[in-house]
């Protein structure tokens, strides 16, 4: 069973999470908030598998809370449901330990497989904000942080946050499908994370790829 608790000061939103996440057998909205303050004041009484949160909230906004949140509870999911398309509430999200993020013209159907998603380990983020990170990238620096990864596998996570295909790594880097394979194999084990958009979301929070102009 999945535990929900839905974050957004308004009473129509909550209700139609509700109504949809009730027509699914395994999921149970345990709570719901209108603030971020209110939310963590119901989490010292009940904590949920997942909690879906709105940005814009009264006081402090859904990208603070969601800090506040993964440094109490950070096992929590955190599904972002926002109708801004701004790269910087959507970076700094994910850089304050946001799992997923979502815009509210999402089909209802991807706000259910999101948190689906969510909750066997992979990372949601909506298309037009996908772009957003290939747009960034292009401005990225030299200056990335890690000696986990080879020079090679920097290369190939590089790729991997450009959007690229293993065919289109393979013929970027002159490599072989089968050793982009590899080195994809090794960076989400290097990295801990189990797929393509978390290695993306990793590498934007670690900073291993500049997010400066």
């Amino acid at each position: 069973m999945i535990n929900i608790m839905i974050v957004d000061d308004h009473a129509v939103l909550r209700d139609g999470l509700k109504t949809i996440f009730s027509l699914e057998n395994d999921f149970v909205v345990i709570a719901e908030a209108e603030s971020g303050e209110e939310a963590l004041t119901k989490l010292e009484k009940n904590v949920p598998d997942l909690i879906i949160m709105d940005i814009n909230l009264p006081k402090q906004n859904g990208v603070e809370i969601s800090g506040k949140v993964k440094k109490q509870y950070p096992h929590v999911k955190i599904l972002i449901l926002t109708m801004y398309k701004h790269d910087e509430y959507f970076i700094s999200a994910i850089k304050e330990g946001a799992d997923g993020y979502l815009l509210k013209d999402a089909p209802s159907d991807h706000v259910v497989d999101a948190v689906r998603s969510l909750m066997s380990g992979e990372a949601v983020i909506h298309p037009s904000m996908t772009k957003k990170l290939l747009d960034l990238h292009q401005h990225a620096d030299d200056k990335k942080e890690n000696n986990q990864l080879t020079d090679r596998e920097k290369e190939v996570l590089d790729c991997l946050v450009k959007g690229y295909s293993n065919k289109e790594i393979a013929e970027e880097l002159y490599i072989s499908d089968k050793t982009v394979k590899i080195h994809v194999s090794k960076i989400f084990k290097k990295l801990r994370v189990k797929s393509r958009s978390q290695a993306v979301i990793h590498a934007i929070q670690h900073q291993l790829v500049s997010l400066s102009e």
